[in-house]
């Protein structure tokens, strides 16, 4: 009995050593923690405390479990974002006639597996924890040569959350838990360079290139870029449970910012011929500093019969922590790449419903709004083709006997259609004025298995 925890933690690293991740949440936040939890749209998540996936949502939840429980569940996530171009701008479109040349770039989202896994050990008044899980996450690639090829192709980013967490039941009516975060980041981001653009406006006139001087057309030269890297950050989070009385529990929860130093490389590929004698475009080393929000989350959670149990919640996201995205490089010759981002803080609402048909049977259903953290279409990126989204959601768990208990969960993201309107000056000067609307929703289907010992 006492090896349990130990072949648990063994399962869950080797589980999450094969994570991949697809946004689903406002900006690339991943909400999808609990399978449980998705049945109701995540509604009422820091009061809720049905199961061991309480360690993300609020630790303090731990307290109210009184027998040990491991958790596996996974969550296919399946989003769509199709773009339509219309009439995206060039720099020297008055002198070529030409705007932004290529296709739309087909559907820019990626299906990825998120996957969790949840381990709790009661000890009289203290409950300890572990939670390993994918907090926040990034997929999108268009096609090659589509019209915003120059502003991104492929983007990716992952991250591997480990949560150990303790929960303390104060009294009859007030738990208390904590836990730190040891988080895992990779980030992988592609895009095209305009080298005939550069050329035509003489951007290598420093190297005594003027204008023109390799001959290089306009939209027709095109160099790549690819940038990886990686960090380990450390956060914590806390949170609050009171029970009101048998029926009703209010809870409150925090997750600290988690500061990043990503550090990898840059590799410069089809790279004229021209400029290959000098400096510039040069494989070599890269990083970036990112902060990942912190978010509040205040919810209640009320039986009102023996079957039937309603939850909400409102949670704040700091998301104001992302002006930009800049990549510095190890070459003093490189400039630095920018992307300015200017994100605003953000809010989710949620309600849920759960239904216990009987011992075996609970059918859970849910909806939720939220928010985006784009300001307006000037500032969105295709990396990240966001917008506001409503969240419907149902849930059905099934209990064998005592000891196992099966969830399975659906939700669709109707999304807002996002617009991405760029003009060609500042950071996007040769990047292009990217100019179109997104046809955009994602599918979530989800399973998990809990043991309960």
């Amino acid at each position: 009995m006492r090896r349990k925890p130990l072949y648990s933690l063994i399962a869950m690293v080797v589980f999450f050593f094969f994570i991949s991740a697809s946004a689903s949440g406002a900006g690339f936040a991943l909400v999808e923690q609990s399978v449980s939890g998705l049945g109701n749209a995540y509604a009422g998540g820091s009061a809720s405390a049905e199961d061991a996936t309480t360690i993300f949502y609020n630790p303090a939840g731990m307290a109210l479990l009184k027998k040990q429980e491991l958790i596996a569940g996974g969550h296919i996530i399946m989003p769509s974002a199709k773009f339509r171009n219309e009439g995206s701008t060039h720099l020297l479109q008055q002198v070529t006639g030409m705007g932004l040349v290529g296709g739309n770039g087909g559907d820019a989202g990626v299906t990825g597996f998120v996957p969790n896994l949840y381990y709790v050990y009661p000890l009289t008044k203290v409950v300890i924890g572990i939670g390993i899980n994918s907090p926040f996450g990034l997929a999108t690639e268009y096609d090659p040569d589509w019209v915003g090829r120059y502003h991104a192709i492929k983007s990716e980013v992952r991250t591997v959350n480990i949560n150990p967490a303790i929960a303390y039941m104060v009294n009859d009516y007030i738990a208390l838990g904590w836990g730190i975060n040891l988080q895992y980041l990779k980030a992988e981001l592609s895009n095209a360079i305009d080298f005939g653009t550069l050329d035509a406006i003489g951007a290598f006139s420093a190297l005594g290139l003027p204008a023109g001087a390799l001959g290089l057309l306009p939209q027709q030269a095109d160099g790549y870029v690819n940038l990886e890297g990686d960090s380990w950050g450390l956060g914590y989070n806390f949170g609050v449970m009171v029970m009101v009385n048998d029926r009703t529990r209010l809870g409150a929860s925090y997750r600290s910012r988690i500061k990043h130093n990503i550090s990898g490389d840059a590799d410069f590929s089809n790279v004229p011929a021209g400029l290959q004698p000098f400096p510039l475009f040069k494989d070599t080393g890269a990083n970036a500093d990112i902060r990942l929000p912190d978010s509040l989350s205040i919810g209640f959670y009320h039986t009102l019969s023996d079957s039937i149990s309603i939850m909400g919640d409102i949670t704040w996201m700091g998301w104001s922590v992302l002006d930009e995205l800049r990549f510095s490089f190890d070459n003093p010759y490189q400039e630095d790449g920018v992307t300015t981002t200017a994100w605003k803080d953000t809010f989710r609402y949620s309600l849920g419903l759960t239904y216990r048909a009987n011992k075996k049977i609970t059918i859970r259903t849910g909806i939720a709004y939220d928010e985006t953290p784009i300001p307006d279409a000037a500032h969105r990126t295709p990396r990240i083709p966001d917008g506001d989204r409503l969240w419907t959601a149902l849930g059905l768990g099934y209990r064998f006997g005592e000891v196992f208990d099966f969830d399975i969960a659906y939700a669709h993201l109707f999304v807002n259609d996002p617009e991405i309107r760029k003009t060609p000056t500042g950071e996007n000067v040769v990047r292009g004025g990217l100019n179109g609307t997104y046809d955009a929703h994602v599918d979530i289907l989800s399973a998990q298995l809990r043991v309960t010992f």
